[in-house]
């Protein structure tokens, strides 16, 4: 055990001594240990500080190691005590020094800096205990709460961070020096600041044509998105920038920093009036590589000039620290509708859908004039990180199959989520896309909070995606995210029958006893006609008894022969196509099953697809439900007859087979 220095001397002007430097020196030794966090390394000092010439004991310090980040060097002398950085990270020794738990969520800490600017706190739940944020850094918990009693008696408490905190600089030491500035003089001097290339000239003549400048000069606590100059393109745009676009860059009374906040969670905005309401949330964009964090508008009650929906807009700087609140500064204005869906494609270079519109160039034909020249349109578009999955690679090269993908994911009508859940309360809901015979399908998951927490799922080509960035507005349609590439399967029939939520019943039934095992092989091509779960439903009605059998573990050998009959296993798989072409006259098929064969009838009619069997006519609801190892076709009846599993009447729940089966039976015990 390391013992504690001894503590240096103070003044009577309260300047550095010899001695607190010394104890810098000594504490910097002791705390060799390196933390690697976010790929920056740290080396964390319990020490005396120096700031401004002043002896201060820091409230929180992590100094950067000098090899990863030779701006900063590590402390050893007298100039480094005059950092403002490190002013930043300091409380001032007038403010009560606070514990973890005192760090209470919404307060604000006063800085060393000149003109002391507020740190921030945030806490966020997490599984086991809170995670506590200042501005945009966490404190490392383990290796805080460090206390003790200064030489007047008082307490100090070090904490240990995550990242170096930031203040509000000016651009050079020549310029106009701004201390502590709230948004208001943020925008006002930002000539003078240091944004890096960014300027923000634009919305700033906005805010004062538009008589908005007392919404940054508000005290309290706010989260300002700011749009830079680059993103007032083309010149109409910034006609659309009135007041109430204005107050839907502002949301009052949460200061917002980016590591700090739950993702795409709303918060209301300044723009919350009786007929219009506006809310922001953060969100991030990958590319399976790397991640950069976004911030999206979403007009969910719109008028004349403000069209519903979301517009989505990168952080180009994020937090930066003022005194009424934070500030980002993001590529684009959010809740301006003014861009078709191509030009969203087109309008980053890296942007989040950028390897969907790379792909869409290299491919030709004319998918592109159709999202031009379409007046109203969904795109269910997959992400930049979707396009990494190894199973595309072959795709890539085959441009024929890549168009008909394309396709896949158009669909010639506006689907804003809300029409989708709308129509799809009994999963029935289907969609016809650009692509020729191919349908979309939907599936809504709710979380535990019933309709605040909302999934949507969507179906092509027997992939199921996820939408993870739903109603991005354009002016002649909507995008959806989704997190795959629909059309492209990357599961076998088994794989999908368990992971798809209209399949559960099925999917029980084939675990028992095993049936579902053989369909993961890959050696055979499965063509199966498996029944929805609203299909077992119509059988419960119809056959109640043979229904409740079914679903018991100790019938779980009648279940097989049952499902047997809905599974065709040859060498190659059918589509529906396939089999409507090599019916014979009269639509009559026999398709070879494991013990016998399927006698079908198939037509189409209103660009659905029907099964004869037994002289029933199916519905085949979700054609072509492509697999890696065959193909589904999901029914909405079960291949089922009323004497295959009937119950004694003694009522013992003993099961009898089928007439047909119990004479087969019976005959091979008398030859034995």
């Amino acid at each position: 055990m390391v013992q504690e220095p001894r503590r240096p001397s103070r003044s009577l002007e309260g300047r550095c001594d010899d001695s607190a430097l010394l104890l810098c020196e000594e504490l910097r030794s002791l705390s060799r240990t390196k933390l690697s966090v976010r790929g920056v390394t740290l080396r964390t000092c319990y020490l005396w500080l120096c700031i401004s010439g002043k002896l201060i004991w820091k409230t929180t310090l992590s100094t950067p190691g000098q090899d990863s980040n030779h701006d900063i060097s590590i402390i050893s002398s007298r100039d480094y005590c005059e950092s403002s950085t490190l002013d930043c990270v300091a409380s001032e020794a007038a403010n009560l020094a606070r514990t973890l738990e005192e760090l209470q969520a919404g307060m604000s800490v006063l800085s060393e800096l000149d003109g002391n600017p507020p740190l921030w706190i945030t806490r966020r739940p997490g599984q086991y205990r809170d995670d506590i944020y200042v501005n945009n850094a966490r404190i490392i918990q383990e290796r805080s709460n460090y206390q003790q009693n200064n030489l007047h008696s008082k307490k100090q408490v070090l904490h240990v961070i995550d990242e170096v905190l930031e203040p509000v600089a000016s651009f050079t030491k020549d310029t106009l020096q701004i201390y502590n500035p709230d948004a208001y003089q943020f925008l006002n001097q930002s000539e003078n600041l240091n944004l890096e290339s960014h300027r923000v000239r634009s919305f700033r003549q906005r805010v004062y044509q538009n008589n908005k400048a007392d919404v940054f000069k508000k005290a309290g606590k706010f989260t300002f998105f700011i749009p830079v100059d680059e993103g007032f393109k083309p010149p109409p745009r910034p006609e659309k920038i009135d007041q109430k676009v204005i107050d839907g860059h502002v949301i009052p009374d949460y200061v917002l920093f980016t590591d700090a906040t739950p993702k795409d969670h709303d918060y209301n905005t300044l723009a919350n009036y009786d007929m219009l309401r506006v809310t922001i949330s953060f969100t991030t964009q990958s590319d399976g590589r790397t991640s950069r964090p976004y911030v999206k508008s979403n007009t969910h009650l719109g008028d004349g000039n403000h069209a519903e929906g979301v517009v989505l807009a990168e952080i180009v700087k994020a937090n930066i620290p003022v005194k009424n609140g934070v500030v980002h500064l993001i590529h684009r204005p959010l809740m301006v509708v003014d861009t078709t869906v191509q030009q969203f494609l087109e309008e980053k270079e890296d942007g989040p859908l950028f390897k969907f519109y790379e792909v869409i160039l290299d491919v030709g034909g004319d998918f592109m004039n159709k999202i031009t020249t379409m007046r109203d349109l969904t795109l269910f578009a997959p992400s930049n990180e979707a396009w990494a999955d190894s199973n595309l690679n072959n795709l890539i090269r085959n441009k024929e199959k890549l168009r008909e993908i394309l396709n896949l994911h158009l669909v010639q009508e506006r689907l804003p989520i809300d029409k989708i859940k709308e129509n799809n309360m009994n999963q029935l809901f289907q969609v016809a896309t650009a692509a020729d015979r191919k349908h979309l399908y939907f599936n809504i998951i709710r979380g535990d909070n019933g309709d605040s927490n909302i999934t949507l799922t969507v179906e092509g080509g027997g992939v199921n995606a996820t939408v993870i960035q739903p109603n991005i507005a354009a002016t002649n349609g909507i995008v959806h995210i989704i997190d795959r590439v629909l059309g492209v399967p990357y599961t076998t029939v088994r794989e999908k029958l368990a992971t798809d939520p209209m399949l559960n019943n099925t999917n029980f039934l084939g675990q028992q006893g095993g049936f579902n095992n053989e369909l993961g092989d890959m050696n055979k091509r499965f063509t199966y006609f498996v029944p929805r779960d609203y299909a077992w439903k119509k059988a419960e009605i119809h056959f109640p008894s043979a229904h409740k059998k079914l679903f018991m573990k100790e019938y779980s050998y009648h279940v097989s022969q049952i499902l047997e009959r809905h599974l065709v296993v040859a060498d190659r798989a059918y589509t529906m196509l396939d089999l409507k072409r090599i019916a014979n006259g009269n639509g009559s098929i026999a398709l070879p099953t494991v013990r016998d064969h399927l006698k079908l009838r198939i037509k189409e009619s209103d660009k659905s697809y029907y099964v004869e069997w037994q002289g029933e006519w199916i519905h085949v609801f979700r054609p072509d439900v492509e697999c890696t190892n065959g193909i589904i076709h999901v029914i909405d009846s079960v291949f089922l007859k009323a004497g295959d599993v009937r119950v004694s009447g003694g009522g013992v729940g003993v099961p009898l087979l089928a007439p047909q089966l119990a004479m087969l039976l019976m005959a091979k015990w008398l030859l034995l």
